[in-house]
């Protein structure tokens, strides 16, 4: 396998981690509807019902995976097109899609503050060295 091919990995691996979470949030909300009497006309607008705090989690997590992960998402078409694929970065770019796994188990199941906050912070050491590598990298070419 090239070191192109074991860095993409890393970024499938978060585009699927984004479908199962949207899997997850679909199936949530069914259930809300099913059988916790949340009326699905509530989300054409996403107004007038209090949401099961199941639903809620989830969906802050699928709409967590829009923020920060693009920022993972750049680094890796940069580092692909700049032709800056290094053991480093593949490294980096498997520790990104780990913590995010990792944050994303904590954030949807039992939620402990602390340890959502932990995995999240890892992933965001993770990004920002990544970040930081890539400038280096791009000023020294």
């Amino acid at each position: 396998m090239t070191q192109k091919a074991m860095m993409l990995l890393p970024v499938v691996g978060m585009i699927m981690l984004t479908i199962g979470i949207s899997l997850l949030m679909l199936k949530h909300r069914y259930r809300a509807v099913l059988k916790d009497g949340v009326h699905p006309a509530y989300f054409k607008l996403n107004r007038g019902a209090k949401l099961p705090d199941y639903v809620v989690q989830v969906t802050q997590h699928y709409d967590n995976l829009f923020e920060a992960p693009v920022l993972f998402y750049i680094a890796m078409i940069f580092v692909l097109v700049l032709n800056q694929v290094d053991s480093i970065y593949i490294v980096l770019s498997w520790l990104y899609l780990f913590s995010r796994m990792a944050h994303a188990y904590v954030h949807t199941t039992y939620n402990a503050l602390r340890h959502r906050r932990n995995t999240f912070l890892a992933s965001s050491l993770v990004l920002v060295v990544l970040w930081v590598k890539l400038a280096i990298d791009m000023f020294q070419a």
